[in-house]
């Protein structure tokens, strides 16, 4: 169905999951609803992520040239680490210098997601305006003259290998960006008794170092190749 469209779905459910966390009621008004609610905005927002990087990825690799695709593509992973660290930057305002912890812990955890939700029509705006690129248009022409399987068909049946390894490359980062990235702060402030305040920031460095080495990485790439 194209990139555009895809693009501008996957922001649209993205913001639903975020209104829908931001929203929710306390389990002390709805009972078991509530957990089951954010779980289910979770789950979307999970599901909408996926289909988003896939696609913006892709996007990214077919506009840009093929001296410049490493660099180009470096930045879908780039602003991925920029929304983390504008989260990240305002869960510091909050507890340093907003709220206390117990009003953070109560109620402001759904600031982010609410502040989250602006960036929804831009979003929106800039995607209803996209073109598609000409790789994918080419290949829709070649697809309309041809008696052909499904794309995910046709991938599975001619490239198993590349798909499995594209899997194991894929579930390596993924698992190791959502420890380090995603789960750490938890995990320090849970198990290791560290402030919150604390994980946040080294959360926030983290995240800056990685935002500063991607597009080098993808430059890197274009030179000496990918592998």
């Amino acid at each position: 169905y194209g990139r555009k469209r895809a693009l501008f779905f996957s922001v649209v459910l993205i913001c639903a999951g975020s209104l829908i966390i931001a929203l929710t009621p306390s389990y002390a008004t709805i009972g078991v609803a509530a957990p089951v609610l954010l779980v289910l905005a979770r789950l979307l927002q999970g599901l909408s992520v996926g289909g988003e990087y896939g696609t913006s990825a892709t996007y990214l690799s077919e506009v840009a040239n093929k001296e410049n695709r490493g660099f180009y593509s470096s930045f879908q992973y780039v602003t991925l680490i920029a929304g983390q660290l504008t989260a990240l930057a305002l869960l510091i305002v909050l507890q340093q210098f907003v709220l206390s912890p117990a009003q953070l812990e109560a109620w402001g955890w759904r600031i982010p997601f609410l502040f989250g939700l602006l960036i929804g029509p831009v979003g929106m705006y800039i995607r209803s305006h996209l073109h598609e690129p000409p790789a994918f248009e080419a290949q829709k022409a070649k697809a309309a003259k041809e008696s052909r399987l499904a794309p995910l068909s046709q991938v599975l049946r001619d490239h198993p290998r590349e798909v499995l390894g594209g899997l194991g490359v894929t579930i390596l980062w993924t698992v190791c960006t959502y420890t380090l990235v995603f789960y750490m702060p938890t995990y320090a402030k849970q198990q290791l008794g560290l402030p919150l305040g604390a994980t946040f920031q080294s959360t926030a460095l983290c995240g800056a170092i990685i935002f500063v080495l991607c597009p080098l990485m993808g430059t890197l790439s274009d030179r000496i190749g990918r592998k």
